[in-house]
């Protein structure tokens, strides 16, 4: 399985993807193997991961008209008019990613999307209040649907906080690159 986070940490609540990856990776070990990546703006770039992976995890905000902070976990098959393609060109360049194997004729993975609700997608490096409040219920979300597959989460002794996270987002020297 790989948990793929999108998004973009210089707007707001659209890190939201990015920032739960890097604290997957940095505070658990999985019982099966389970390849975390940090996706970042990649969009269509992503097609590798997509070609190759039999199942994926989609880490996101996803824009629908319900209260910031909701969260849902929603099946590639249903995703369009779900909300993904109205965010960034990189939920745009994922739902390619899918649509270009299924032309080709090849294999899809079965992918899902976490996504929550953002509060305010405009340029800061941080998350809304409403967002980051809602965290903690995303990741366990993230946690029960590893557990559904069959992968136990075991705690790191050193957890990393999500504003620790956040903070190294923000260092100019570039900290957060092997996140």
């Amino acid at each position: 399985m790989t948990i793929l986070g999108i998004g973009n940490v210089l707007q707001k609540d659209d890190g939201l993807g990015v920032y739960a990856s890097i604290y997957m990776k940095r505070n658990y070990d999985f019982s099966k193997a389970v390849n975390v990546i940090n996706g970042g703006v990649e969009g269509i770039n992503l097609f590798n991961i997509f070609a190759q992976e039999k199942t994926i995890l989609i880490l996101d905000t996803i824009h629908l008209d319900d209260t910031p902070g909701s969260i849902y976990n929603i099946p590639s098959h249903e995703l369009s008019g779900h909300g993904l393609n109205s965010g960034g060109a990189h939920e745009i360049g994922v739902l390619q990613c899918i649509d270009m194997l299924e032309l080709q004729g090849k294999p899809v993975p079965d992918t899902t999307i976490l996504g929550m609700v953002p509060q305010h997608v405009t340029f800061d490096m941080a998350l809304s209040p409403v967002v980051e409040k809602a965290f903690d219920g995303y990741i366990e979300v993230l946690l029960k649907h590893l557990e559904k597959h069959g992968i136990s989460t075991i705690p790191k002794r050193k957890p990393v906080s999500l504003q620790e996270i956040i903070n190294r987002a923000k260092d100019p020297s570039g900290a957060m690159a092997g996140g």
